[in-house]
């Protein structure tokens, strides 16, 4: 179904709602909602809405649906794969930014209750004032919304102990696209009465329903975390220190993630006051995080010495010199585009198929674009890179981005290959949204169709987004 362009009766009626302030439709004020973080896609919108309470989502929605406006809920428009910003022209823009207000932390079941426009690093610091821990971690944290965390299954660094969004939800509120609310808020960590309906909200993109409110699970901060910066030969050794390190720790570690040098070498050259912990350079490096005391920490990496897994290490001997580490892992995406244009894949395969992947990835990359520099870095601890390759150091930026689509599908091949997925964390949104019918069966196509045309069937939530309804 096609859906209808707005008109001046649609924009007075949301202005009666929401008031004057709150209905931006001056093309200067709407320039920030409509281009995602890469530049990669941007499409025109006549206004954007800025509700502040559910009831005005669901007046909202109401309207649209009876008008067939398509609408697109957007958090801090941190997404990269488009699923926030339009792709025909056309469609509403509902931010949920105000959708904040007071966050209400209950100590005695450990969650957290808040309004969907919060960003990520008010939830963790909400958490950490009544002395308990939210473990999702982004780079993007301080701007990207609870909203769009849900939304999109966010991953992060923490996944490998804590799990991803998914599994830090306890209860949502959601609007559907008809205005009816659905109050699901619970902060039950079982519920065995039917289906779990929050689960086909985390992870739809806003193509469902519109979430506006949830409840989080918490955890008792660690009381000691330590942070190791070290050096390895090759991804096998990586592998290898994982099961070493969840062996000797009973599964305390929080954090795994492999750097490669030419990543190093980035960060050092772009980054502002970036120091290199280590004596020598290697060719990787894992940065690894355990819920421990710096004992457990020095034992792990005492064998890995004896065992070769590992040629050097720095153990952080306070909270800044960790988050010292943290930055060579965190600014490694911002300072990659300082290189040129950067091709960038989100894959996950089996973790002990790593090793393997990288290599015939790296062959495929020197076959399609001859002397680019892939830089593959992430969450190896869970199985998910982020296998970035950037431009020939001589090559026209464009030249090389004209080649995403032909090095994309060949690194997807190879991801399918393994029996891995091509969106392990940032989800479809448009970057994957033609790939869907080659990446998953015509049963899978089939029920995710049904669902979508039950909760939508006018297809105006974020339409031609995530799955592919013909």
């Amino acid at each position: 179904m096609t859906f209808n362009q707005m008109n001046q009766a649609d924009i007075e009626f949301f202005t009666h709602i929401l008031g004057q302030k709150y209905v931006l439709n001056d093309a200067s004020d709407i320039a920030q909602y409509i281009q995602e973080p890469r530049k990669l896609y941007t499409q025109f919108s006549p206004c954007v809405l800025k509700p502040a309470t559910v009831s005005q989502v669901s007046e909202i929605m109401k309207y649209a649906h009876g008008r067939c406006l398509a609408v697109i809920p957007q958090g801090g428009n941190t997404g990269l794969v488009g699923a926030q910003v339009p792709k025909i022209g056309g469609e509403i823009i509902l931010s949920l930014s105000r959708l904040s207000g007071d966050i209400e932390v209950s100590k005695p079941t450990q969650s957290l209750n808040c309004g969907v426009g919060n960003t990520l690093a008010q939830v963790q610091q909400a958490a950490l004032d009544a002395g308990l821990f939210f473990p999702l971690s982004l780079a993007s944290e301080g701007s990207c919304q609870i909203g769009g965390n849900i939304a999109s299954n966010a991953g992060g660094t923490a996944v490998l102990k804590y799990g991803n969004m998914r599994d830090l939800v306890l209860g949502l509120e959601v609007v559907m696209a008809d205005g009816s609310i659905w109050n699901g808020l619970k902060n039950l960590r079982k519920d065995n009465t039917g289906y779990d309906l929050k689960h086909l909200f985390i992870g739809s993109e806003g193509t469902l329903g519109i979430i506006t409110k949830a409840c989080l699970k918490l955890y008792a901060k660690p009381k000691n975390t330590t942070t190791a910066f070290c050096a390895i030969a090759n991804p096998d050794d990586a592998v290898n220190l994982l099961s070493l390190a969840q062996k000797n720790s009973d599964n305390q570690v929080t954090a795994f993630e492999i750097i490669p040098q030419i990543g190093v070498d980035f960060v050092l050259k772009h980054g502002q006051d970036m120091r290199f912990p280590l004596s020598e350079a290697a060719p990787w490096y894992i940065l690894m995080e355990l819920a421990a005391d710096e004992d457990k920490i020095t034992n792990i990496l005492a064998q890995a010495f004896e065992l070769e897994l590992v040629s050097d290490a720095a153990i952080a001997q306070n909270q800044n010199q960790a988050k010292q580490f943290w930055r060579l892992r965190h600014v490694l995406s911002e300072v990659q585009r300082l290189e040129g244009g950067s091709i960038k894949h989100d894959i996950s395969v089996a973790i002990a198929d790593i090793p393997e992947f990288l290599k015939q990835a790296a062959n495929i990359v020197e076959q399609v674009i001859p002397d680019a520099r892939p830089v593959p870095f992430g969450h190896i601890g869970d199985g998910n890179l982020h296998y970035n390759v950037s431009q020939p150091v001589d090559m026209d930026k464009q030249q090389f981005l004209d080649q995403w689509h032909e090095l994309a599908n060949k690194i997807h091949k190879l991801v399918i290959s393994f029996n891995g997925s091509v969106s392990a964390e940032h989800g479809i949104g448009q970057m994957k949204f033609d790939e869907m019918r080659n990446i998953k069966s015509e049963i899978e196509l089939k029920m995710m169709r049904q669902i979508k045309t039950q909760f939508d069937p006018r297809n105006i939530l974020n339409p031609f987004k995530t799955i592919p309804l013909e």
